[in-house]
């Protein structure tokens, strides 16, 4: 019988990214599969799930596992979101703790950095967006974090730009163990159409929405059937007050319209499939803070 040598060396592993709301996560993971599964905006805390994807190197498999930005909460939604950020702590490898070099949030940082001190697994320093600022700060924020923690590495990148991107990708990988793929090479994320349509609703509120709106707002998806080669979904939109609710349809439904509009064509290219999206608007009030409405959101 032949033995695959190359697979035998297979390295895989879990490898959990975390750091501040808008330090970047969503954008390396979309950014190193090739495609976007996780959401973004330049409005901090889009993400507000763990999401799952998949990458799949000659020489390794690389499961990385986006969490929400980690911040001091006050209503009982952040709190669960945070919580869900920091167990991916205790889940994975590898962790990838991510630093707006250009935007730096102390606070976060401060947190972070008291939890990375409880567990003992390799960590990787990440300092994002290194475009937007001069070589010399970066140095300094290198030898700052260097005194702060004992990182295996750190390396700055820029995920938007890819600068560093790789050599960030070949140091996750070394630290993982040999092991076999954990997912069929073909597979590059856990999650489902359905959920993917969720998330594209509701980066298109954060993304046209401005003041409270994207936080006080959350998506469900009431049907998603298949009819011959037409995609037929309902989604609500739930907010948490009137006033909200009248901003999101917009005069004469024009905000409620931009938002179906460009989250259709979003799924058609997703699916491949011609989309008929209906959305509604609906008042939940204070679902933020009610525990049985966030289970039935799924937060």
């Amino acid at each position: 019988m032949m033995i695959n040598k190359k697979e035998n060396n297979i390295r895989s592993g879990f490898v959990g990214i975390v750091g501040a709301p808008n330090a970047g996560k969503s954008t390396l993971l979309n950014h190193v599969l090739g495609q976007k599964i996780s959401i973004t905006s330049k409005k901090p805390q889009t993400t507000r799930d763990r999401i799952l994807g998949i990458v799949n190197r000659p020489f390794s498999q690389i499961i990385f596992i986006d969490t929400p930005g980690i911040h001091r909460s006050s209503n009982l939604l952040n709190k669960r979101i945070v919580d869900q950020a920091m167990q991916a702590l205790e889940d994975v490898d590898v962790v990838l703790f991510m630093v707006d070099a250009a935007a730096r949030n102390f606070s976060a940082e401060k947190l972070i950095l008291a939890q990375l001190e409880k567990t003992p697994k390799p960590i990787i320093l990440v300092l994002n967006k290194i475009d937007l600022v001069k070589k010399a700060q970066v140095y300094t924020l290198v030898e700052e974090f260097q005194k702060r923690y004992d990182f295996k590495v750190i390396i700055p990148v820029s995920a938007k730009k890819d600068i560093q991107v790789k050599n960030l990708l070949e140091e996750v990988e070394r630290l993982l163990d040999i092991g076999p793929r954990l997912f069929p090479e073909e597979t590059f994320t856990d999650v489902s159409e359905k959920f993917m349509v969720k998330e594209i609703i509701r980066e298109k509120v954060f993304r046209l929405t401005g003041m409270e709106i994207p936080y006080s707002s959350a998506v469900t998806i009431d049907d998603f059937s298949v009819e011959k080669k037409l995609i037929v979904i309902h989604a609500s939109i739930h907010v948490i007050r009137d006033s909200q609710k009248g901003i999101i349809i917009g005069k004469k439904g024009s905000m409620l319209s931009q938002i179906g509009s460009k989250a259709r064509k979003d799924i058609e290219e997703m699916t491949g499939q011609k989309v008929l999206l209906k959305l509604f608007v609906k008042v939940t009030k204070n679902w933020v803070d009610n525990s049985r409405i966030l289970n039935e959101f799924g937060y």
